[in-house]
């Protein structure tokens, strides 16, 4: 049953009453409108589909963003980096009640950052907003009006994987440069091309999850935040054997913060170009598949968890595919 009541000049109430739902009421500037939500609010009741929005209209984004920063964030391995967002997003976009964060809205925020950061930031940006408000849908029952807006718009598409191997002396002149740096950066560069194995997951390494006999490491801190073995191969396990041991039990003492500022003056001091620690897996990773293992071997080793991942790191050489079909 549904009554409108004028409430004072140009403001019209709508009511809504039936069993089975909690009491509905929306305010509006003309009895025309509120007679017009209260039909719907009884034929969306009537239809067993109607979803109460009354809490979207007063639960602000940056309420959302402090929920799910609450909530969620603390089980995120990518915790820093999200938080960096969620600031630029509650900065432009927090005041917006989530029922009025409608396509238009976020449309407009995507075209702004466009003209201020790289496609991937703004990708990553929207993304973050989709879980939050389905996070709000789902957790906090939060009902938003259109459904969640981000799926109503263009997302900027994924950019292009990196294509970046070792062109051929580069492995020589960068080992060579690495011996000369010192410390433990040529070894951990060897390892990495050895294994696959991400910044940080070198870096945390301890030795008691090393087991020579097996060949294998046994890394507890990943990226997704789940613990997987790696096979080693011979050269690594030389390597791991060969290192001297540390008090706190880690095998390599270097930062991962410290690995990238030396292995970036390494490829300075012989001019070696364009390279990055992280294309160290992609060529771990492309080495790999030339020695002849499969997609779910390469995957085991690597941690990769799907296919369309594990090619963005797979960067076959031609050449060298040519001379396996004779």
């Amino acid at each position: 049953m549904a009554t409108i009541t004028k409430r004072g000049t140009r403001q019209w109430q709508a009511k809504v009453r039936k069993r089975g739902y909690p009491t509905e009421s929306k305010t509006f500037t003309t009895k025309a409108r509120a007679e017009e939500w209260a039909r719907w609010g009884e034929s969306e009741m009537d239809r067993g589909v109607f979803v109460s929005t009354a809490e979207a209209e007063t639960t602000t984004l940056d309420d959302l963003l402090k929920r799910y920063e609450r909530d969620v964030l603390p089980t995120k391995k990518s915790r820093a980096d999200v938080k960096s967002r969620m600031k630029v997003i509650s900065r432009l976009i927090g005041f917006y009640s989530a029922a009025s964060l409608t396509p238009k809205v976020l449309a407009a925020y995507r075209d702004e950052r466009l003209g201020q950061v790289k496609g991937h930031t703004v990708r990553k940006e929207l993304h973050l907003i989709g879980r939050i408000l389905r996070h709000a849908q789902r957790e906090l029952e939060i009902g938003l009006p259109r459904g969640n807006p981000v799926d109503s718009i263009s997302i900027p598409t994924q950019p292009k994987g990196r294509e970046r191997r070792l062109d051929h002396g580069e492995e020589h002149s960068l080992f060579e440069s690495a011996n000369r740096y010192g410390g433990q950066i040529a070894e951990i560069v060897e390892f990495a091309i050895e294994t696959g194995m991400r910044r940080g997951e070198i870096s945390n390494l301890r030795l008691q999850d090393v087991d020579f006999k097996k060949r294998t490491a046994t890394l507890r801190d990943t990226k997704n935040g789940e613990a997987r073995t790696v096979a080693l191969s011979t050269r690594a396990v030389e390597i791991l054997g060969a290192m001297p041991r540390n008090l706190d039990g880690r095998v390599f003492s270097m930062r991962p913060d410290s690995i990238t500022q030396a292995f970036d003056r390494v490829c300075r001091q012989v001019g070696i170009e364009d390279l990055r620690f992280h294309d160290l897996r992609h060529e771990a990773t492309s080495r790999l598949f030339e020695m002849g293992l499969g997609i779910m071997e390469v995957s085991f080793i690597t941690g990769h968890k799907d296919l369309v991942t594990l090619r963005r790191y797979t960067h076959l050489k031609p050449e060298d595919l040519a001379r396996k079909l004779g």
